[in-house]
């Protein structure tokens, strides 16, 4: 299979890391998900050197923090960046690394084939799956065990990356 133009190689398993992190650009939309593209897709839209610094920056940015990370037990499966203008500056916007932009499991429970425990929004992902919601609609409202177990895993994200106790539990 492919993702966003790229060729995946043959016989991934649920869960199975790639040799090497993959950029995989994203339009912005006004609403509804963002729409994937491929790198010259993007090159067509921004042009080619912002298209290659957008790329270099985030490739860099994913791999010092995924580093970070497996230095302290947690892998980042996957992670997204919005990027805009500002004054004429390229600048990383929003959050960054965080459960909601992110994939965060914990190394010693990963398993390839098998569906990694996580620290973060994967849980309320889930959760919606067994709800008769349409995604095209509003998602219906959380219970609270699912609000309180996501924040949870958000403060176990925190703790285990940061090494800090989290001051508002």
């Amino acid at each position: 299979g492919t993702v966003c133009g790229i060729e995946l190689p043959p016989g991934l398993q649920q869960a199975s890391q790639l040799e090497t992190p993959i950029f995989t650009p994203a339009t912005k939309e006004e609403s509804g998900h963002d729409i994937n593209i491929s790198f010259e897709t993007m090159v067509d839209i921004v042009g080619e050197d912002t298209a290659t610094e957008l790329c270099d920056r985030s490739m860099a940015i994913y791999q010092q923090g995924a580093e970070y990370a497996r230095e302290r037990g947690v892998i980042i499966a996957d992670t997204k960046f919005e990027w805009g203008w500002f004054e004429g500056e390229l600048i990383l916007i929003d959050e960054v690394l965080t459960p909601d932009s992110s994939r965060f499991w914990p190394a010693e429970t990963y398993r390839v084939g098998e569906s990694p425990r996580s620290f973060d929004k994967q849980f309320v992902r889930d959760w919606l799956e067994t709800t008769d919601w349409d995604k095209n609609s509003p998602p219906p409202s959380l219970p609270d065990d699912i609000v309180m177990n996501t924040r949870a895993k958000y403060i176990e994200a925190y703790e285990v990356i940061s090494g800090r106790e989290f001051p508002w539990k």
